[in-house]
């Protein structure tokens, strides 16, 4: 009774369920790659209450209270928790190389002027390679020189700018350039921008100095501050904090492999064969 019940329709699929466990079968179920590598346990870092707020491994650069962190804070005004740029450039008081950070600004309103004019500040990393700050919501000028660009090196992808007045946020992760004991350039600075939650910049790699009137290039340096600008307009920034980068450094004990359910192994370049 049973035999008869199964016709064609039903002996089809049962078929084909078949095949494709024995040929993933075949393939090697229970075989892991093993990179041969220990690994120490990542560190614990406890997030902020937000995205915006800073973990517990950040450091803090303005919270709202004073520029004790910067060298020529003092000039700058305060006011209800926010920073005006007024009265000079400032740097802070510690260098940083690989690091991610964190700066809130905002352009002024009323609005006024226009172009590099318009709401114009900058943050330079490692004291010289700009992210450009501009009121740039409605503001022509030259790509280049927009927000979020990297200063006479490239546009952002995407103009992600919200209108004068309100808050913009940079979340910028920054590889530092490394040199050679020759002072010869052995790899570029390479940068990664969200603007208001927006990439606007992938991995960039940066081809040297920022500067209006020069060609970029490199010179060797070490670790550097991290440097605000002052262009004259009274620019707002509020929130700012770094984290250093330090990758995870793994202890090689052998080359990779591959293991068995049954403890057999055998060396990763040999699979397949």
């Amino acid at each position: 009774m049973i035999r008869n019940l199964m016709n064609r329709s039903t002996i089809l699929p049962i078929l084909a369920i078949t095949i494709v466990v024995a040929g993933v079968a075949s393939c090697g179920v229970g075989q892991e790659y093993m990179s041969g590598i220990t690994w120490p346990e990542p560190p614990k870092v406890k997030p902020g209450k937000t995205d915006a707020d800073p973990p517990s491994d950040a450091i803090i650069l303005f919270d709202g209270k004073d520029l004790s962190a910067w060298e020529g804070g003092d000039k700058w005004k305060i006011e209800d928790g926010v920073a005006i740029v007024h009265g000079g450039d400032i740097t802070s008081k510690q260098s940083f190389g690989d690091c991610q950070l964190h700066i809130e600004w905002s352009a002024p309103l009323p609005a006024t002027g226009s172009g590099q004019g318009r709401g114009n500040s900058g943050v330079y990393l490692m004291d010289r390679y700009e992210l450009q700050v501009l009121d740039s919501y409605d503001n022509e000028t030259y790509f280049d020189g927009q927000a979020s660009a990297i200063y006479k090196q490239t546009p952002p992808m995407v103009n992600a700018m919200r209108p004068p007045g309100e808050w913009n946020t940079y979340d910028i992760v920054f590889t530092a350039p490394k040199f050679k004991d020759d002072g010869s350039l052995e790899s570029p600075a390479y940068v990664t921008v969200l603007h208001n939650g927006v990439l606007t910049l992938n991995h960039f790699e940066i081809e040297g100095i920022t500067p209006f009137n020069e060609v970029p290039k490199y010179t060797k340096h070490g670790k550097g501050p991290i440097y605000l600008q002052d262009h004259g307009n009274p620019v707002r920034y509020r929130n700012i904090w770094v984290r250093e980068i330090k990758p995870l450094e793994g202890k090689r004990e052998r080359e990779p492999y591959f293991r068995d359910d049954n403890g057999k192994e055998w060396p990763a370049e040999k699979a397949g064969g």
